[in-house]
C-alpha cells in the first residue's frame, strides 16, 4: 500500500509540475499584438512617431524654402547688375558710334591729325567690296552690335589703322610700298579668329552664310575677291632686342655702316621704327609677349631703310638688304627692282600723327570699357543661367517634399497610429 501511495504521490507530483509548465508555456505563447501592455502603448507611440515625422518634414521644407529664396534673391541681384551693364554698354556704344560716324564728313584738304585719321577710315570705307571695308562699315554704323560679335572681338583692326607716321609724304610712300591689299589687311590675335573669318564645306567651297560673308549681308554688301589676314601669333617675331625704355618700344637694329663706321649719307632710319603706335596699340601683346612692332610691322617692313633721296639709295646699295625708300619717291625693293616715275594717288594711307594720339582722350578708354563690360555681361548671363537651373531644381524638390508630407500625414491619420498591425503566427 505504501508503495502504491508513493507512486501515486510521485505521479501527482509530476502531474503538478506538468500543469505548471503548461500554464507557464501558455502565458509566453500569447502573440505580441494581443499583449495588453502593447495595446495600451500603441496609440501614444504612434502619435510620437507621427509628430517626429512631421517635424522632420517641416524642417526639410524650411531648408528648401530658404534655398529657393536664396537663389531667387541671387537672380534678382544679377538682373539688376545686368540691366546696369547693358545701360552702360548702350551709352558707350552710342558715343563711339557717333565718333566713328563723323568720318563721313571729312574735308579732303584738312591736314590735322584727326582729319588724317578720318581720311584713312574714309579710304577704307570706299573699298566697300573688301573685308576691311565691310567690317569698317559695321563699326561705323552698328558699333555696339559689332562689338558683341565673337568674330569681331578677335579682329584688332586693319594695317592702315594700327600704325601712324609723322608726315603725309612718308605715309604715302610707306603705304605705296606695302600696297592696298596689305594696307587693308585684317589683323587678328589668334588663328581661331582667322578660321572664323571664312569657312568651307566638305567640298572646299566657301560657306557664304558664315564669317565675313555673313557680316557683309547684314549691311547689304557682297564680298568680292580675296582679302589678306595677318595672325599675330603665327607671325615670326623680331628675334633681336626691343628697347623697353623707349615709350614706343622701338627695335634695336644695327644701322648700316660705311668702312669708316659712319652711316651712309642720307640714311634716316628703318621704316619699322618710323611707325608710331598709339597707346592702346602699344598694349596689344601676343601670348609670347610680342607687340605689334616686332610682329606685324616687322613682318611687313623687315629692315626696310629710309633715305632722303634716290641718289642716297643708289650710293648705299651695298649696305641695303631688305629694300629702301626715299623721301623724294624712290622705292628699291628687296628683289632688286626699282620703282620709277612719280607715284599715283594712294587709295589707303597711314594716318599722320604728331607723336600724341589725336583721338579724343577718352575714346580709347571707352573702347576698353566697352570690351570689359561686354565680357562682364557674358559672365553675368552664365551666372544667371546657373542660378535659374538651381532654382528650378530646388523648387521641384520642394514641391515633391510638400506633396510627400501631405500624403504621409494623411496615411498616418487614416491608420490611427501610423503602425501597421503585426502579423500573427
Amino acid at each position: 500500500m505504501v508503495h502504491l501511495d508513493n507512486n501515486r504521490a510521485s505521479k501527482a507530483h509530476f502531474t503538478g509540475i506538468n500543469v505548471k509548465l503548461d500554464c507557464s508555456f501558455s502565458l509566453f505563447s500569447v502573440p505580441w499584438c494581443l499583449n495588453p501592455q502593447r495595446i495600451s502603448m500603441e496609440p501614444q507611440v504612434g502619435m510620437q512617431v507621427t509628430e517626429f515625422k512631421r517635424k522632420v518634414m517641416e524642417e526639410e521644407l524650411k531648408k528648401l524654402s530658404l534655398k529657393v529664396n536664396h537663389h531667387e534673391g541671387n537672380i534678382q541681384f544679377l538682373k539688376t547688375e545686368l540691366n546696369a551693364i547693358e545701360a552702360m554698354c548702350s551709352d558707350l556704344g552710342i558715343k563711339l558710334g557717333n565718333y566713328y560716324s563723323s568720318v563721313v564728313a571729312v574735308a579732303n584738304n584738312d591736314t590735322s591729325s584727326l582729319e588724317s585719321e578720318r581720311r584713312t577710315i574714309r579710304g577704307i570705307l570706299d573699298q566697300d567690296k573688301t573685308a576691311a571695308g565691310i567690317i569698317c562699315l559695321l563699326k561705323v554704323h552698328q558699333y555696339e552690335e559689332a562689338s558683341k560679335m565673337p568674330l569681331m572681338n578677335n579682329i584688332l583692326g586693319f594695317v592702315a589703322t594700327l600704325g601712324k607716321v609723322n608726315d603725309d609724304n612718308l605715309s604715302r610712300l610707306l603705304s605705296e610700298y606695302l600696297g592696298v591689299d596689305n594696307m587693308l589687311g585684317l589683323v587678328c590675335n589668334t588663328s581661331d579668329g582667322v578660321k572664323d573669318l571664312e569657312k568651307y564645306d566638305k567640298d572646299g567651297r566657301i560657306d557664304k552664310s558664315s564669317g565675313v560673308h555673313r557680316l557683309a549681308r547684314t549691311v547689304g554688301k557682297f564680298l568680292d575677291g580675296r582679302f589678306t589676314v595677318f595672325c599675330l601669333e603665327n607671325l615670326r617675331p623680331f628675334s633681336g632686342i626691343v628697347n623697353i625704355d623707349d615709350p614706343q618700344r622701338k627695335l634695336i637694329l644695327e644701322k648700316p655702316r660705311l668702312p669708316g663706321g659712319e652711316s651712309p649719307p642720307g640714311f634716316i632710319d628703318f621704316a619699322v621704327n618710323m611707325i608710331h603706335l598709339e597707346r592702346e596699340h602699344l598694349s596689344c601683346l601676343t601670348a609670347s609677349g610680342n607687340g605689334l612692332r616686332e610682329t606685324l610691322f616687322y613682318s611687313l617692313f623687315s629692315r626696310l631703310q629710309v633715305y632722303k633721296t634716290r641718289s642716297d639709295i643708289k650710293r648705299a646699295l651695298p649696305w641695303i638688304k631688305d629694300g629702301a625708300i626715299s623721301l623724294d619717291g624712290g622705292i628699291w625693293r628687296p628683289n632688286g627692282s626699282f620703282c620709277l616715275r612719280n607715284s599715283k594717288n594712294v587709295e589707303v594711307k597711314f594716318a599722320v600723327s604728331h607723336g600724341v594720339s589725336s583721338l579724343p582722350i577718352d575714346i580709347s578708354d571707352m573702347e576698353e570699357q566697352l570690351k570689359l563690360k561686354n565680357w562682364e555681361k557674358e559672365r553675368l548671363l552664365e551666372d544667371m543661367k546657373r542660378e535659374e537651373d538651381l532654382l528650378r531644381q530646388f523648387r521641384e524638390l520642394y514641391i515633391q517634399k510638400a506633396e510627400g508630407r501631405a500624403h504621409g500625414l494623411s496615411d498616418s491619420t487614416n491608420s490611427g497610429t501610423g503602425f501597421m498591425p503585426a502579423e500573427t503566427t
